[in-house]
């Protein structure tokens, strides 16, 4: 079993315990590999055959690779960078019975809430500094087991393991610290301004705004009989996010049998409907991409053909199906950890995949010897719709939703597959070189 892909997966997504965290560590890879970084609010000076990266709000990033000619079109593999979480409020501490400082959160996402409880956690995020005249933004990362969730005890509550409805603003808010009685005497209040503060350097009072997360410390780890599955946080949608990335990355080491710009998307906020300036429901790609036709030399109508020749990959991850619940699943199309590609089908067009875009993946994937299967929700269920049919309103090419299989999704810490990583990694850089 080949698990090096998956080893580079998981180290990843250690270093990224948000999305403003795994957008840094994809920039610092492409510049070391010589992409150039441009600004969205400056003119771009685009040369054939050179490779470049743009970010917006930090959290989202797309990194492409010219053709030396002026280019057909664009192949595009587009993924996420968010998970679901708990945000912190502004002024997060609450003073709480038993002495408890708690903090303020509210969900992020549609997380499978009593996953939090009883585990290590800790905040990460970004925060904004005065810097002279202007504000500077630090990313930050109290990298400790600083937070828990403490579930209450079953003396308590008969029905724990009967199923509880949790309410976010009173079953599940992190405990930071415990509070001064009131005869004693505090030397510092305890606050995540103040320990932010000195995480990065500065002053409390210099901080004056922050967007921070509350974040499962668990590390990614494989698991089984002979180490078959990995766990951790984040794979979805991490996993396809940095196995994309590094076939990306490997297509750049050749030189392409076709004149297609090589894009790689990362976008934030999918898991709260990608309605955002940096998510895939934005103006990012469809302003990104023209650019690029504009640099090149092209004309409006070769862009609008060049769109019409394109081909987008949106690749999130999928339900496997489960051991213990295989009435989940449909009757015929249920996907296995470790058997390769997932395409994903959905009559109302959740997904993007069609008939023609699942003959592309099919036949690449049996051209160059890499599993797929099929995913379909029961058709009595309804599943979510992913960035690609969202991005599709704002630049429409063919496409198809494809993913890896995994258990627990949502979950604070989920389950995959270890060979699984190598196969899209092999998939993207086929896609990108050979096409």
């Amino acid at each position: 079993m080949n698990r090096e892909t998956a080893e580079k997966v998981l180290h990843y997504i250690e270093k990224s315990p948000t999305a403003f965290h795994a957008v840094e560590n994809l920039k610092k890879e492409l510049e070391d590999r010589g992409f150039v970084r441009l600004m969205e609010n400056e003119r771009w000076d685009l040369q054939p055959g050179a490779k470049y990266y743009v970010t917006r709000n930090h959290s989202s990033i797309i990194s492409f690779v010219l053709p030396a000619e002026k280019p057909d079109g664009f192949r595009l593999i587009a993924s996420h960078s968010d998970s679901p979480c708990f945000k912190l409020k502004i002024d997060p501490e609450i003073n709480s019975a038993g002495n408890c400082i708690r903090l303020n959160v509210e969900r992020y996402g549609g997380m499978i809430n009593a996953s939090w409880f009883d585990r290590p956690l800790s905040v990460a995020g970004r925060i904004f500094v005065s810097h002279g005249q202007q504000l500077k933004e630090l990313l930050v990362n109290l990298d400790r087991d600083l937070l828990v969730i403490p579930s209450l005890a079953i003396h308590m509550d008969p029905r724990t393991n009967k199923g509880i409805e949790y309410n976010i603003q009173n079953d599940m808010l992190p405990v930071l610290a415990q509070s001064p009685l009131p005869s004693e005497e505090a030397e510092d209040t305890v606050t995540m301004m103040n320990l932010l503060a000195g995480q990065a350097g500065v002053k409390s009072e210099d901080i004056h705004g922050s967007d921070l997360f509350v974040y499962n410390r668990m590390l990614p780890f494989f698991w089984g009989a002979d180490r078959e599955y990995i766990a951790g946080p984040r794979l979805d949608d991490l996993e396809c996010c940095y196995s994309t990335f590094l076939g990306f990355l490997e297509s750049c080491s050749t030189t392409p049998e076709h004149r297609f710009v090589r894009v790689h998307a990362v976008f934030d906020n999918e898991e709260v409907g990608s309605g955002t300036a940096q998510g895939a429901d934005s103006t990012f790609l469809s302003e990104v991409m023209e650019r690029i036709s504009l640099g090149c030399g092209c004309g409006r109508e070769e862009y609008i053909a060049q769109v019409a020749s394109s081909f987008m990959l949106s690749a999130d991850n999928a339900h496997a199906i489960h051991p213990g619940y295989p009435e989940k699943a449909d009757p015929v199309n249920r996907p296995v950890i470790n058997r390769g590609i997932v395409i994903k089908h959905n009559a109302n067009q959740k997904y993007t995949t069609d008939g023609f875009s699942t003959a592309v993946v099919v036949r690449l994937c049996r051209e160059h010897h890499i599993p797929y299967q099929h995913f379909t929700n029961r058709s009595d269920m309804t599943g979510g719709s992913t960035l690609g049919n969202i991005s599709q309103s704002h630049v429409s090419m063919k496409a198809a939703d494809i993913g890896l299989a995994q258990l627990a999704m949502h979950s604070s810490c989920e389950s995959a597959g270890a060979e699984d990583p190598g196969h899209m990694k092999h998939l993207a850089e086929v896609f990108y070189s050979n096409f």
